[in-house]
């Protein structure tokens, strides 16, 4: 499947998103992201948004873009945040200071040896941390971002890219339920 082909799938009274899944995969209108920051970031957000026809048609056309590191980091990126966003949401949002202290005892290397960039990785990191609402990474991962030299505008389309993914997996896994719940 490619992207042409799941803008098809996108109902009417969702055309926007069709309009902005276009314009936020164009490198041109990427507020100075490079090629394999968009592309690796709609991978990983793609991912994490969890719909199987918009990962497909993505991963499709992200295979023009990106060699082969920048796909596995793309969904490295997407599986330690899985993991990292629901356990630092938690100590974030839990009353009880205890777990902040403690270690995570979690395995994340991938985060020390990405095999990109490690701004790149961070990029598509914070994107990920966005869809799954992690504001304690969110937070963790602008800094260093900023602190690598990173725009403000360049993370901004980054979120862009990943609210616009987010988007379109919902309609897409609710718009076929929802029309056979108006046949009915």
């Amino acid at each position: 499947m490619t992207i042409d082909t799941l803008k098809k799938q996108i109902p009417d009274y969702a055309k926007d998103l069709r309009i902005n899944l276009g314009n936020v995969l164009d490198t041109e209108q990427s507020a100075g992201m490079t090629e394999q920051q968009v592309w690796g970031t709609a991978l990983a957000t793609a991912i994490a948004a969890r719909n199987r026809d918009l990962i497909a048609a993505i991963a499709a056309d992200a295979q023009a873009h990106l060699d082969e590191t920048w796909l596995n980091a793309s969904r490295s990126a997407a599986a330690i945040m899985g993991m990292n966003n629901i356990y630092y949401r938690f100590v974030h949002l839990a009353s009880n200071d205890e777990y902040a202290k403690l270690p995570a005892k979690l395995r994340m290397t991938v985060i020390g040896n990405p095999g990109i960039d490690k701004v790149d990785f961070e990029l598509m990191s914070l994107a990920v941390s966005a869809i799954n609402g992690c504001g304690l990474c969110i937070d963790s991962h602008e800094r260093i971002l900023k602190h690598g030299g990173v725009s403000s505008e360049v993370i901004q389309h980054a979120v862009r890219i990943a609210s616009v993914m987010h988007a379109v997996a919902c309609v897409l896994d609710t718009h076929e339920s929802a029309s056979l719940a108006q046949a009915a």
